[in-house]
């Protein structure tokens, strides 16, 4: 299995305290939150990425320039992210193994390759978008420069990877405590921003697209939000959380981690509304649709609702870029060891993927335009860990007793030919294709 230390959900999953707990909750020897307490975690780990920052690029400037107009797609787009990422879950606790490791041994070498290629493009554009957010709420707090913030970044996420030696229980309870303050931030902005919760509602279950540019942030928002690099990563941290042989067990397993997928994933969900329906009432309706970007963003925030609001905003860019930066790492050193076989030290991969932030600093790129054209770039890539998750856990073989029914198939099957068709448009539009508005 390679190295434990760096190799996600191994050396935690086997924690002896841990496997006591969740048998006994297995085993019906505990109740209630009790019994769900030893499960919580994986699916909050996994959720960090789908409030990272760039989902703060795509959600303001959606919020600014269409007002609550593109709410369906974050909706659209979560529960998507809740079905996939309790299938990829499955899948760990059904096989023992990881999406990553499924595909190096039902594919040819070659084709492992050219997939680890595509999904290494994939933690690239991640890391790019986590990166510079973290540094971006770190210069918008204390005012060092991009270059500075980026080091500060650096460090923290080092400092973070270090505790991994200490135990993963704790670092699940460390990197859910920052998903906390990300979505208690935006409690704070929802209070202070007071939206139209008549026009939130019925934008979020009313599709609309009011122009061309709006399918740009909207395949964004589909990027940002359903990430494909967690989709390895969670199949990686169920596959030796519990080890149990029976079906029965497993089945018991899911259940717990299907409540504990709802959770995260339903928390990641409204934060990311939250997002766009403060960016819509505070911007796109006060005169402000042009806000395009967070720096701009934080600094009409101050005039228009307070150095509290800003400052909140900040912080919440902050720890959300730090610890989906930490995920991301973590998510590709699965994806590198799963379809080829080997990894390399974590630190040597920290250093590597903070390199195209750094030069995206250094050449004056506009931070949050790179932010979302990276989101588009993940949304060209998710497709292959989808597919590939809809064909495996269809397979009794590799699936067994918890093989997927008719009905999961066929809706993962739709979020495959949505993400598919999203691109298709999107590409059409690109090369100058006209498209109707909805």
């Amino acid at each position: 299995m390679g190295d434990p230390g760096v190799y996600a959900g191994v050396e935690h999953l086997a924690h002896p305290k841990l496997q006591q707990a969740a048998r006994e909750a297995v085993a019906g020897k505990r109740r209630g939150l009790m019994a769900l307490l030893p499960f919580l975690g994986p699916a909050f780990i996994a959720c960090v990425a789908y409030i990272d920052p760039g989902n703060f690029a795509t959600n303001v400037q959606s919020g600014a320039s269409y007002g609550y107009a593109l709410l369906w797609v974050i909706l659209l787009a979560n529960l998507m992210a809740m079905l996939i990422q309790a299938t990829t879950a499955k899948l760990g606790i059904a096989t023992g193994r990881n999406l990553a490791e499924v595909c190096r041994e039902r594919f040819r070498p070659a084709t492992c390759y050219v997939l680890w290629v595509t999904q290494e493009v994939t933690a690239m554009a991640t890391d790019l978008a986590e990166f510079l957010g973290a540094a971006i709420g770190m210069n918008l707090l204390f005012h060092v420069p991009m270059l500075v913030a980026a080091m500060i970044t650096g460090v923290a996420v080092f400092v973070i990877l270090a505790m991994q030696g200490e135990g993963f229980r704790g670092l699940e309870i460390f990197i859910g405590a920052m998903v906390g303050i990300v979505a208690a931030s935006y409690v704070v902005e929802t209070i202070l921003s007071k939206p139209d919760w008549s026009q939130v509602a019925l934008h979020s279950f009313v599709p609309s697209l009011p122009g061309n540019d709006a399918l740009l942030l909207a395949v964004g928002i589909v990027g940002a939000t359903v990430m494909p690099h967690v989709i390895y990563l969670h199949s990686g941290l169920m596959q030796n959380r519990v080890v149990m042989p029976s079906d029965a067990e497993k089945r018991r397993i899911f259940h717990f981690e299907k409540i504990d997928t709802a959770i995260a994933m339903g928390i990641a969900g409204l934060v990311n509304m939250a997002m766009l329906f403060m960016a819509a009432k505070v911007f796109h309706f006060t005169g402000h649709a042009g806000v395009a970007d967070i720096t701009t963003a934080y600094q009409t925030l101050t005039p228009l609702l307070g150095g509290l609001a800003a400052a909140v905003f900040a912080i919440s860019l902050f720890f959300s870029g730090v610890s989906s930066s930490y995920v991301g790492t973590m998510a590709g050193q699965v994806v590198m060891q799963g379809f080829v076989g080997f990894s390399i030290p974590i630190w040597v991969r920290r250093l590597l993927t903070m390199i195209p932030a750094v030069v995206v600093i250094l050449l004056g790129l506009n931070p949050t335009m790179t932010l979302v054209v990276s989101q588009v770039i993940l949304s060209f890539t998710l497709p292959i860990p989808v597919i590939t998750l809809v064909m495996f856990s269809r397979n009794p073989a590799i699936m067994g007793k918890l093989v997927n029914g008719r009905l999961t198939t066929l809706a993962l099957t739709a979020c495959a030919v949505i993400i598919l068709f999203l691109n298709v448009v999107l590409l059409y539009q690109t090369l100058g294709g006209p498209l109707p508005t909805l």
